[in-house]
């Protein structure tokens, strides 16, 4: 694919403007995105979905949902160190903090599991719904969330599940009139939480007290809307959508638009870096888009980074200042796992 410039002048904003009048932010001098390792998976076909870092034990850890297995690589190197194959369709990976538990949400029969975090083994089970899938986990609260049900498992409905992930028992249930519920970023100053509804095209807002649902915001101008960010500070919402490919930047009060930017086509996963100011959109496409938060109604594309085919599953590390990328074969064979050194460290 023909790469596109590393800088581009023009914004992608609601008005084709600069930035914010009287402010011109000096252009980036440097890459923002340096690729530092290359992990083959060959052999594999189908899908990868989200991706998880131990740093205690040195690991990255990702879900190879196609496959049945959950994939270990050594952080510092990006050596392949194992294959666990006791899966069935495996997706969100969480490092319990504090404990030496993991949990891997699978959607096929043997459902969530928890792991020995030193040995990876097996330890126990948490019963949910069918279809356990995304999954978020609040800091503020100490919960975890996972979401069940939906049309792939031939229900009509889904569920948002909180738990506590240090015993593993299910606190609450909220049933959702969706077939589709993807992506969930919770509030860490404030009460709610955000879970896209794909189905619907539409933002749920969830009061973290009541768990129940307070407003349901329409994503404008676009539909799919699989991946979600947060910019708290800022009062922005960040959703990728797939049909057409778009971030619709929202305002966190009330939904509104605050803007439509064009990100690299087929996206799993949208990351804000608190640090500098900037959104990471890594596309099946090949590329990775950067684009920078000039103010919180003002965006510019910084860059489309080459990545690799099948790369729309990620995941940022700021305490590494490291961008994960998980490439999936689909109806090809062989795969691989990208390391980006977010620049400037």
């Amino acid at each position: 694919m023909k790469r596109r410039p590393l800088v581009l002048l023009s914004c992608l904003l609601l008005a084709a403007s600069a930035g914010p009048a009287g402010a011109a932010p000096p252009a980036p001098s440097a890459e923002p995105l340096k690729l530092i390792g290359r992990t083959e998976l060959p052999g594999y076909t189908g899908d990868f979905d989200h991706l998880a870092v131990d740093e205690k034990a040195h690991r990255l850890l990702m879900a190879a949902e196609d496959h049945g297995s959950l994939e270990v690589f050594d952080l510092d190197t990006g050596a392949h160190l194992r294959t666990l194959s006791t899966f069935d369709t495996p997706h969100g990976i969480f490092v319990v903090p504090g404990t030496d538990r993991i949990i891997v949400t699978d959607s096929g029969k043997g459902g969530t599991r928890v792991l020995d975090r030193k040995t990876l083994d097996v330890v126990g089970t948490i019963k949910l719904a069918p279809g356990a899938d995304s999954s978020s986990y609040d800091p503020s609260t100490g919960r975890y969330y996972i979401v069940t049900g939906g049309g792939d498992v031939g229900m009509k409905v889904c569920y948002l599940n909180e738990i506590d992930p240090k015993t593993g028992r299910v606190l609450r249930q909220l049933t959702v009139d969706s077939d589709h519920t993807e992506a969930i970023a919770p509030e860490q100053h404030g009460s709610r939480m955000f879970v896209n509804l794909a189905d619907k095209n539409e933002v749920a807002v969830i009061d973290k007290a009541s768990f129940k649902i307070i407003a349901r915001w329409p994503v404008v101008g676009a539909q799919a809307n699989l991946s979600l960010a947060l910019d708290e500070p800022h009062h922005r919402l960040f959703v990728v959508t797939r049909k057409p490919t778009k971030m619709i930047v929202m305002d966190s009060d009330d939904g509104h638009l605050v803007a439509t930017v064009d990100v690299p086509a087929i996206v799993d996963g949208v990351f804000f870096d608190a640090a500098r100011q900037r959104i990471y959109v890594p596309g099946a496409v090949g590329e990775v888009g950067v684009y920078q938060e000039l103010d919180p109604d003002h965006y510019r594309e910084l860059a489309r980074v080459p990545s690799a085919q099948g790369g729309k599953s990620g995941l940022f590390v700021p305490s590494l200042n490291q961008l994960y990328v998980a490439a999936s074969p689909g109806k090809r064979v062989g795969g691989a796992v990208l390391r980006f050194a977010v620049e400037p460290q």
